[in-house]
């Protein structure tokens, strides 16, 4: 779960217990020595046993004419009960490491208070958005349209904004909200991926976007209130001015950042014809003038993006221009754990050496 993003704005308290160990640098001196009294004390005597019952060793031993009615006896199982109470020993020294090495249990309790900021996306769909001018770098038939570099670029800006309420309005002849604000951006994003071209006609209503974007705005508790509309073109469908409607969101305090998209050069379109496709240059006309002017009524700034590298650049401005207020204040709590590994192996070195004295007692 995402402890920031789960509930904005306001406070949000979270807690958790963990085991580490205060003196874990002791394990890199600890654990070879005790793998060490394994091998000497465990391992290495069985296998000289071994040897010398394969006759590899010249240690001296009790000879026998023949051993054959030795090998029909079946191994006691009280030896090997024996055994497995003497391998208690290699439980009880690894418990009584792990308690040297000082377990704890920490209690963490972390406050965040966020004062998160509400995002509307304004996209232009409209026709003149097939435009092939912002990947100026690429050849004409490895180029993205501007529709496509601005929603690459409308991506990676939405994962940067973890905390962040985000929504997404799109417009040509009409706008309407293709998504409304959510901190679930894997849906924002899932809304994006199918935006095209046409998708609300073709023409280019500005101030009917921008009004959509302040509806959706105008009740937001958050901290800041942003619209950040990308176009290619000027005013020339709807019913709202953009003028009208930057006066509109000045009113209810909401921010408006304005971005041109497109060369200042006659941008290239593919266009279909009875030969083909073809490529046709076409004159950008965006209207700087208007753009301007709604983001300096709305306390925004407007931005001119010529290429694919540049609108990235602008995204990353608003980014760093808008950044959501995060205090977070934590609270850490030890508690002493090594009883929970001391007293169970003082447990098994009673019974190993109870169970030796009696039951698997070893007679001289």
């Amino acid at each position: 779960m995402n402890v920031l993003a789960s509930a904005l704005p306001g406070s949000l308290i979270q807690q958790w217990d963990r085991l580490f160990f205060s003196d874990r640098a002791l394990l890199w001196v600890l654990v070879p020595l005790y793998l060490l009294w394994i091998f000497g004390g465990w391992i290495l005597p069985r296998l000289r046993t071994a040897r010398r019952t394969t006759g590899k060793s010249r240690d001296a031993a009790v000879r026998f004419s023949s051993i054959r009615n030795l090998k029909r006896l079946k191994p006691s199982r009280s030896l090997f009960l024996r055994r497995l109470v003497e391998a208690l020993r290699l439980v009880t020294v690894a418990l009584l490491l792990l308690a040297m090495v000082r377990p704890q249990t920490g209690r963490t309790q972390t406050t965040v208070r966020t004062e998160g900021i509400d995002i509307i996306l304004v996209l232009d769909t409209s026709g003149s958005m097939q435009g092939l001018d912002l990947d100026a770098d690429k050849a004409i038939e490895q180029r993205r349209n501007r529709l496509e570099v601005a929603k690459a670029v409308v991506e990676t800006f939405i994962a940067k904004r973890d905390n962040d309420q985000i929504g997404l309005v799109v417009f040509g002849n009409q706008a309407f909200t293709q998504c409304p604000l959510t901190l679930d951006h894997g849906i924002v994003s899932t809304f994006l991926d199918r935006v095209d071209i046409g998708i609300a006609g073709d023409g280019t209503a500005i101030g009917d976007a921008l009004g959509t974007a302040v509806k959706r705005l105008k009740d937001s508790a958050a901290k800041s209130k942003v619209a950040i509309l990308l176009t290619d073109g000027r005013n020339n469908a709807g019913m709202l001015s953009p003028k009208k409607a930057a006066e509109v969101a000045a009113a209810f305090g909401i921010k408006v950042y304005t971005i041109g998209a497109g060369s200042r050069e006659p941008a290239p379109f593919l266009m279909d014809s009875v030969f083909g496709q073809r490529i046709v240059y076409q004159n950008v006309e965006i209207d700087e003038e208007a753009l301007t002017a709604v983001a300096q009524a709305t306390n925004g700034a407007y931005f001119r993006a010529e290429d694919a590298s540049a609108l990235d650049q602008i995204y990353d401005q608003i980014d760093a221009l808008e950044k959501t207020e995060i205090t977070t204040s934590s609270y850490m709590e030890y508690n002493e754990r090594f009883r929970w590994f001391l007293i169970p192996a003082l447990g098994l070195l009673l019974l190993e050496v109870f169970l030796l004295g009696t039951r698997f007692r070893k007679l001289p």
